[in-house]
């Protein structure tokens, strides 16, 4: 039977409880267990694909296409999980399915409720990560206690504990206990109410992890485990870590909480093999590393989270060089309005990562012509490769007016263009093309390099891609189409022929890219970008 742990968060909103969970199922994982992972967002969308990334941040893409929360990401970075449809239920989806099905007539005349009709279907939803291969599953409740969307949740995974029954699920409740500066006092009295209002819904947490900045004391303990009715053992501090969220795990580990967590859930204890892990964090944390400079150029800035799988991918590539990666965050709009390239001057590598709209793409394509004329080793994404492609045409092949179709769609020279299965699509949910889809790299390639194979699969999530009437002018003045689809009909990867690392992808890389294993383009890159700074500081 698969063991469940249900993940609640309390008192503020970005706590990190993806991240927790993440490193509890990383823990749990290096001790020989088989782990799943799902989120469980309360909003109304049916997935986040057409929420505005200010308002979410990234849109994670999972191999079999679906649209996710960006705690996705965590969940496989940290654990190594591949998720999938299974692993991302929102409101949306859960009550689509019931409305469905009472359409249908499948409720034979019965008045739907949210108790027990949308509650059974949540119930249904964590029964999807319940299988054969999966030993412990592990969901998160997004939102925090005490928000009305959350009620159903809540009420379904209590009902799920009541029927499993205690030994094969249980609580774990993150909440903040906040210092008080002015008083000099770290205050408990937000994480008891925060209990107090699951305890009246019918949940009582089994475990309480406690996010600080400062140490708690025993007092804080005591309090807690009183108030809160957890056993003192399983009040867990979570103390800001100073250097990665890479740490969070052996914070955890020191703890014992995996240990903890499989003694609830009545499961023996495993050896821990985490040592590749700790060496990993060890260079992390480390302050001898050399440092390079890579500009981020794009149009969602002021968000980190926008990016966050771009930035994570980045760190892993210096952690696999033993090199410190510097990020320099320019808002391409920013770019458009400076007259010159003051903003890249200090840049050893740049990278244009993806998006959608008009705004900014001046700024990206300014950028990219900065890298391509100076020799700076550039990575251009999704959105990225395409302005590259346009940068090109205006710049080399003579086409001033070049561009996509989604920008000027009555331009001369659409290099960019929406794709012929697009043509028709007029739902803009989780109609892109999504997920992982093959690609083959041509002999020579920089790319090839890189991945030391021909045979790649990447993930998706576009609406527009290389228009093949430009192919052969392309080639002859030197862009080289280094990866295409099988069938040779779609163009996945452009690089310069002469030019020290100039590699776009029409694919998301950083979706791939692990802590232990980082994605080869992006290794590559930042290899790159640290020759280019030695070459510059040599002459």
């Amino acid at each position: 039977m698969t063991k469940h742990i249900f993940v609640t968060g309390g008192v503020v909103s970005s706590l990190g409880k993806g991240i927790t969970a993440a490193a509890l199922a990383m823990l749990l994982k290096h001790r020989g267990y088989r782990v799943a992972m799902q989120k469980m967002d309360p909003y109304i969308n049916v997935d986040p694909g057409t929420m505005s990334p200010f308002q979410h941040g990234e849109v994670f893409v999972t191999d079999d296409g679906t649209e996710t929360d960006l705690d996705l990401g965590h969940y496989e970075r940290f654990a190594g999980v591949c998720c999938s449809k299974a692993s991302n239920y929102t409101t949306g989806k859960i009550y689509s399915n019931v409305i469905e099905r009472e359409r249908r007539g499948d409720y034979l005349g019965g008045t739907v409720q949210v108790i027990p009709h949308i509650t059974d279907e949540i119930k249904d939803s964590i029964l999807s990560l319940a299988n054969p291969d999966t030993d412990i599953a592990i969901t998160e409740i997004g939102g925090t206690a005490g928000d009305i969307e959350s009620l159903p949740f809540l009420e379904a995974i209590r009902q799920f504990r009541h029927e499993k029954g205690i030994g094969n699920a249980i609580f774990i409740h993150l909440t903040l206990v906040p210092y008080l500066r002015a008083a000099g006092e770290m205050k408990t009295k937000p994480s008891q109410q925060s209990v107090g209002i699951l305890r009246n819904i019918g949940i009582v947490p089994d475990i309480l992890i406690c996010r600080t900045e400062l140490p708690l004391s025993k007092e804080h303990f005591s309090k807690l485990s009183l108030f809160c009715n957890v056993a003192q053992e399983m009040v867990i501090e979570e103390q800001d870590v100073k250097n990665s969220i890479y740490e969070v795990p052996l914070e955890l580990a020191y703890q014992q909480v995996d240990l903890k967590v499989l003694r609830l859930l009545e499961l023996p204890p495993r050896e821990l093999h985490i040592d590749e892990w700790r060496t990993m964090v060890q260079r992390v944390i480390a302050n001898d590393r050399p440092q390079v400079t890579i500009a981020v150029v794009g149009k969602y800035i002021s968000l980190r989270d926008a990016y966050k799988s771009i930035y994570e991918s980045l760190d892993h590539a210096g952690i696999a060089n033993n090199f410190e990666v510097i990020i320099k965050s320019i808002e391409s709009e920013d770019l458009e309005n400076c007259r010159g390239y003051e903003p890249l001057a200090d840049a050893d590598g740049i990278l244009v990562p993806g998006g959608f709209g008009n705004r900014g793409i001046d700024g990206k394509i300014k950028a990219i012509q900065y890298a391509r004329e100076n020799d700076i080793p550039f990575l251009g994404i999704c959105l990225g490769m395409q302005c590259a492609v346009i940068e090109f045409a205006r710049n080399v092949l003579g086409y001033p007016d070049a561009d996509s179709t989604e920008f000027n769609p009555q331009t001369k020279h659409p290099v960019i263009c929406l794709m012929k299965e697009q043509e028709q699509v007029t739902h803009k949910g989780a109609s892109m093309r999504l997920g992982a889809w093959p690609c083959t790299l041509r002999d020579g390639s920089k790319a090839l390099i890189a991945y030391g194979k021909s045979e790649v699969s990447e993930r998706h999530r576009h609406r527009y891609e290389f228009n093949n009437t430009f192919r052969e002018a392309y080639q002859q003045a030197g862009l080289f189409i280094s990866g295409t689809s099988p069938d040779n009909k779609l163009v996945e990867v452009v690089e310069h022929a002469h030019h020290p690392w100039f590699v776009a992808a029409q694919f998301h890389p950083e979706f791939k890219s692990r802590p232990l294993c980082a994605h080869p383009l992006f290794q590559n890159f930042i290899k790159a970008a640290m020759e280019n700074k030695q070459k510059n500081t040599t002459t």
